[in-house]
């Protein structure tokens, strides 16, 4: 069995002045932060643009409530699924993780597009050939 360090992501559903969901992976101190225009893929065959937006607090990640007009962000949010990761592999360009959420379980992949504040997430696997 391959052991792997242990961290924690959230799935926040951002209802601001466009509905999106923020996918965040506690990471080197910080949750780094995507928005998501569509629900995240739970099977193979979606993928989804995921934009890369500032790095938030660790502390963010039980967030759940009303951001007041006027702030950034402005809207409710509300947890969509929680849970922890296992890293696999990250560098400039890809980002491969098993998440084990509730709603998300399963191989995980983040690519950057052309544009760097661009990636595509999609789920590659469950997460049994992996991790045991």
């Amino acid at each position: 069995m391959i052991r792997y360090p242990r961290n924690r992501f959230v799935v926040q559903e951002h209802f601001s002045s466009h509905h999106h969901y923020d996918f965040r992976l506690e990471m080197d101190g910080t949750l780094k932060s995507w928005a998501i225009p569509k629900e995240v893929p739970r099977e193979k065959k979606v993928r989804r643009l995921a934009v890369q937006v500032e790095d938030h607090d660790v502390n963010y990640i039980g967030f759940e409530g009303e951001i007041a007009e006027g702030h950034y962000g402005a809207g409710i949010v509300r947890i969509y699924d929680a849970g922890d990761y296992y890293l696999l592999e990250k560098n400039e360009e890809k980002i491969k993780v098993v998440l084990l959420g509730k709603k998300l379980e399963g191989v995980y992949e983040l690519i950057r597009l052309k544009d760097p504040k661009n990636w595509l997430i999609f789920m590659v696997g469950d997460r049994a050939h992996v991790i045991s």
